[in-house]
């Protein structure tokens, strides 16, 4: 990697492969393509507009531990909208990404996906919103809109500016920064309206874990009669649960954690598997027409995948580090599932599953911190004791 100064060796946004946004937030972290980029906390004008003051949390280096961090967001374009946030909930990628997991990254970086609030300033040309308007962001602050979005989603499309830590010239800290924080300016069709039939903390946790899971599911065909598997029970998986459940399918929760059980079954999940060893699945193989894995560390892929019919369906929506699941290429072909992955959910999906769940009562299980409670949560994360999502109160920040 190149520590030059010239911003001339900065590649082109198509030159980056955005089919990962994992893959994406490394390349984010090298000094190849941020070289010589440092906070602007001098200035408050950029070019004759001014500058977005804001404060949250930061990451300041590898270590995962989040400081208070006073920076400077860009200003609001003519396209654009600046949100006042009032939640921000937590998801395991911000604890991979900011602990460079996932590749080096740029520091100080303020993480945060799941983001919800009220709409504070509109761009020129924006007719979406209005001053007022309840709006939500989550993975993607910018890109392509409309028809030029042709690759199967904004996700998968070059130009695509995700939410934190991605390079951004427009920044006055050279990178995105995310929703740990108490404003954030956002293109237009990048922000979701969140209906006022569900509370800003439970519409949060939809705008990464909802729709990443919710997009796949989408895919299944899912309704009375089919048998769905969900792998790993956190935030994302929870989520996974209580969606197929609303379209009325048969739901299989595989877990590491017995002390979940009691809970999955409340939220109408068939029966709960304990995976304390590979016998687990013995019982269940070949049984289900489709599984999705929220597992974000490595683990047993084909073991899980041999619950499923030959020729279901197999997805994997959870990250583990390095971007790589290692699978057991021979117990796979065994199973003859369809082996495959997804990337969150384009903004139509997104604006659906939090229309959806308002709509029909799916709500998150939550668990409201103030901003000093972040790095206890981060812990409780990693050490499987969230219950489910935490959500930031950012009026702490």
């Amino acid at each position: 990697m190149s520590n030059s100064n010239d911003k001339s060796e900065t590649p082109k946004a198509s030159d980056t492969n955005r089919r990962a946004f994992l893959q994406t937030s490394t390349l984010a972290g090298t000094g190849m393509l941020l070289s010589g980029m440092t906070p602007a906390f001098g200035s408050t004008n950029e070019g004759t507009q001014m500058t977005i003051q804001s404060k949250g949390y930061a990451a300041v280096d590898e270590s995962g531990v989040l400081v208070p961090w006073t920076f400077e967001r860009r200003a609001v374009g003519e396209n654009d909208i600046l949100i006042d946030i009032k939640y921000a909930s937590i998801c395991h990628s911000d604890i991979h990404q900011e602990k460079g997991h996932w590749g080096e990254q740029i520091y100080p970086q303020v993480p945060g996906h799941e983001i919800v609030g009220i709409v504070a300033a509109v761009g020129a040309n924006v007719t979406k919103f209005k001053v007022g308007d309840r709006a939500g962001v989550g993975c993607m602050v910018d890109g392509c809109t409309g028809d030029d979005c042709a690759h199967g989603g904004e996700q998968y499309s070059p130009g695509t500016v995700f939410t934190y830590g991605y390079p951004d010239e427009r920044s006055p800290t050279g990178i995105s920064q995310g929703g740990y924080s108490t404003n954030i300016v956002v293109r237009d069709h990048y922000a979701v309206h969140i209906p006022e039939t569900i509370s800003f903390e439970e519409a949060a946790p939809l705008l990464c874990a909802g729709v990443t899971t919710y997009s796949p599911l989408l895919k299944f065909e899912l309704g009375p009669g089919v048998k769905v598997g969900v792998a790993g029970i956190g935030g994302l998986g929870h989520l996974a649960v209580k969606l197929a459940v609303s379209k009325g399918a048969d739901v299989y929760a595989f877990t590491t954690t017995e002390a979940k059980r009691e809970d999955i079954l409340s939220w109408g999940a068939k029966e709960v598997i304990l995976v304390d060893s590979n016998d687990a699945f013995g019982d269940y193989a070949g049984q289900l027409d489709c599984m999705i894995s929220t597992i974000p560390y490595q683990y047993n892929v084909a073991g899980y995948a041999s619950v499923v019919k030959p020729g279901g369906f197999f997805t994997q929506v959870g990250i583990p580090e390095r971007s790589e699941v290692t699978v057991n290429a021979l117990g796979l072909a065994a199973s003859r599932v369809n082996f495959n992955a997804s990337l969150i959910g384009n903004m139509q999906e997104t604006q659906d599953v939090v229309n959806y769940c308002a709509e029909n009562g799916v709500a998150p299980q939550i668990e409201i911190i103030p901003s000093e409670g972040i790095n206890q949560a981060w812990e409780d994360v990693v050490n499987k004791n969230a219950r489910y999502r935490y959500v930031i109160d950012a009026a702490t920040f």
